[in-house]
């Protein structure tokens, strides 16, 4: 799982003296993940920093972040740029919930490797025996988050169902220092995306339908954040530009995004 190393199902008999202690920079993690799983409520805030595409033969919303495996470009020497909108999915950690297959129940875990994870810590996970309130918030986050995630799977269902889908792909065009194309336009990622016109081919009470079920706004701030991809792109560039890395033009070694 994205981030888990070790992950554990939180009980007070192996957990009794753990606890999270503040780290300075506490998402340092994302630095190696240049994409991560989006919920459909999260696409408002999500569509001010990066493009959030489909992918996979699920369709599963994510927030591009970077162009090349293990590199996001909207986080520096561990710390997270200020205007980056941090996933849900990336928020709740060191927690997430399991299925007990056997009970029909979810189990709340925490990864025992994660740095603010500490045997002396300041907050910790039990007191007298029982979940902290520290915990019991933690708990009610990733409930709230699994039933957004439930959520965003019917979202996709629907969509899909609609056949409002459309592949795309992104690309950016390298250019000399007096702004001239040089080669080919290189692709940057392929993906799947909700076609606008599609959209705006649906009946009107299909999309009045979408519209009061909330669907609709989701879908604008999906086309909205497409419009990152150059920002993203940017970013890519000039992180290799203070790299000083030398890239062949139109070579394997340009940006490529690998989901």
């Amino acid at each position: 799982m994205l981030f888990y190393t070790n992950p554990q199902p939180l009980n007070a008999e192996n957990h009794a003296g753990l606890g999270i202690k503040p780290i300075e920079k506490p998402f340092s993690f994302l630095g190696k993940a240049h994409a991560v799983p989006l919920t459909v409520n999260e696409f408002g805030l999500a569509s001010t920093s990066y493009p959030i595409i489909f992918v996979g033969k699920d369709k599963m919303p994510i927030g591009a972040m970077g162009v090349r495996d293990n590199e996001n470009l909207y986080v520096k020497d561990g710390a997270v740029d200020p205007d980056f909108y941090i996933p849900a999915f990336a928020r709740r950690y060191p927690f997430v919930f399991a299925n007990d297959s056997s009970q029909e129940r979810l189990v709340l875990c925490v990864d025992r490797d994660a740095a603010m994870v500490s045997n002396k810590p300041e907050i910790p996970f039990f007191q007298d025996g029982q979940p902290s309130e520290f915990t019991t918030n933690a708990m009610n986050f990733c409930r709230d988050f699994e039933s957004q995630r439930r959520r965003t799977e019917e979202f996709v269902k629907e969509i899909d169902k609609l056949g409002l889908f459309a592949e795309r792909e992104a690309t950016f065009q390298p250019r000399d220092n007096s702004g001239n194309n040089i080669g080919d336009a290189q692709v940057v990622a392929k993906y799947y995306a909700i076609d606008e016109q599609k959209v705006n081919a649906l009946s009107e009470e299909k999309i009045a339908e979408l519209q009061r079920n909330g669907m609709l706004g989701a879908i604008l701030a999906h086309n909205i954040s497409l419009l990152n991809w150059s920002r993203v792109i940017n970013r890519a560039l000039r992180a290799q530009e203070a790299d000083a890395v030398q890239q062949p033009q139109g070579g394997s070694d340009g940006p490529s995004l690998q989901i």
